[in-house]
């Protein structure tokens, strides 16, 4: 009871930032379909309500939350001498090209979690703590189309994992800019159309190099390809 008033107040925290820039109930209410979800925790929730958020409205989330990402996240690393490196400039090309890609992205499917393959999104990221790995690949070598087929065989799938955040709008929006990354493999796994990318697993982890390492799976029912980024 005391998890669920806990995952209601910030849900309502959320709603009440958003609310200022027209994100609606409704809307709140369909992207949160892991609302329910008890296997995950509350960040681990929010991780697929902000992605769903995407997929509901991807121009409006980039002029919303993925702004108070990066105004947040300029401010943070203003403190350092190499801060002009750091920070993410409104020319940044990962930014600009962004958002020709939600431009236009509006009511895509929703993503759902999935408890079986939340548990191996949560294998994964323990093992990658264990042995302070930072890859898809698992530590017995296995890749994770492997891992996920064992439960999920014959499907589509692919996996986005993030170091350094453990807040659920940093790990989303950092995924979503994908800076650094020229394939923007992990955005267009937020993005997916392509190979209908339906289920979710989620898992947020302590990790000693990073501090912090999420894994999010996704497969495509009933589909019949394989992605990996």
């Amino acid at each position: 009871m005391f998890r669920t008033i806990i995952c209601l107040f910030f849900i309502l925290v959320i709603r009440a930032n958003a609310f200022a820039q027209n994100w609606t109930d409704a809307e709140f209410n369909k992207a949160n379909t892991a609302a329910n979800a008890d296997y995950l925790t509350n960040e681990e929730k929010n991780i697929v309500l902000y992605m769903n958020l995407i997929r509901l409205d991807g121009e409006k989330f980039y002029y919303t939350f993925l702004e108070d990402y990066i105004n947040n996240y300029n401010a943070k690393v203003r403190k350092y001498r190499n801060y002009n490196d750091l920070k993410i400039a409104r020319n940044n090309s990962y930014y600009l090209s962004l958002l020709k890609h939600v431009t236009g992205v509006k009511n895509l499917s929703m993503f759902y979690p999935d408890e079986k393959l939340t548990a191996l999104s949560r294998n994964h990221a323990l093992d990658l703590s264990r042995n302070n790995l930072d890859t898809h690949q698992s530590s017995n070598g296995d890749k994770f189309s492997k891992r996920l087929a064992k439960e999920f065989p014959n499907k589509a799938m692919s996996e986005n994992i993030d170091f350094g955040y453990s807040n659920s709008l940093d790990i989303v929006c950092h995924l979503l800019l994908d800076c650094g990354v020229p394939s923007l493999g992990h955005r267009f796994n937020l993005l997916d159309q392509k190979y209908k990318l339906n289920t979710v697993g989620v898992s947020i982890q302590p990790h000693p190099s990073y501090t912090w390492c999420a894994v999010i799976d996704y497969v495509s029912q009933p589909t019949f390809y394989t992605n990996n980024h």
